[in-house]
């Protein structure tokens, strides 16, 4: 299996096909990593269509959208199945019929090959979620089993920590008091906190 590509790491470029709408005349569109530059871009690897937890997945990115917008980022989907096969797919799932995210074909798994994310025995794309800075690097990553569907409350978490600037402890969330180190820049002196954040 190849290595996994991990943070401060570029995402690789790709061109590849997408289904955009189930509407005729409309339902595909091609999509280049460079569109990925200049914005934060949450994206997501799901293993195949016509499953049982991916639907989930994709309605709660879906669901999500609004709040990820707010945060001025993008959110791509993408599974190994070819541009046809997500037509189809949103076509007999209703709860898929209106997705606003493109539905990337990674139909000869180059993407997930080369990131590192190609399940050596099922050939699928393992469940990896990559928050991409302005320059398409890896700031952000999580891969779950196969089995184990992700949470989008934490990806939009990550997100907004990343974009705040700040030092975030554990489990802080947007509006919550940031870390800083006190001011005489001693090395074993107990964190404070900072309760200004501010998201850019």
């Amino acid at each position: 299996m190849p290595r996994l590509l991990g943070l401060g790491e570029q995402f690789p470029e790709f061109s590849l096909q997408a289904c955009v709408s189930a509407e005729p005349g409309s339902e595909f569109r091609i999509v280049d990593s460079h569109e990925l530059e200049g914005t934060w871009t949450a994206i997501f690897f799901w293993p195949l269509d016509f499953t049982f937890v991916c639907p989930t997945e994709l309605v709660e990115f879906n669901r999500a959208l609004r709040e990820f917008r707010a945060l001025a980022a993008r959110v791509y989907g993408v599974s190994g199945d070819s541009h046809h096969a997500h037509l189809a797919w949103r076509k007999e799932n209703a709860a898929l019929r209106n997705l606003e995210f493109p539905m990337v074909a990674d139909a000869g798994k180059e993407v997930a090959e080369e990131l590192g994310i190609l399940d050596p025995i099922e050939q699928v794309p393992l469940r990896a979620t990559y928050l991409l800075d302005q320059k398409r690097k890896i700031r952000w990553l999580c891969v779950n089993d196969l089995s184990v569907g992700r949470s989008t409350g934490e990806v939009l978490r990550v997100l907004a920590a990343l974009q705040c600037g700040e030092l975030c402890p554990a489990n802080w969330s947007p509006g919550q008091a940031t870390l800083v180190r006190p001011k005489d820049g001693g090395k074993a002196a107990p964190w404070e906190t900072k309760e200004r954040v501010a998201l850019r």
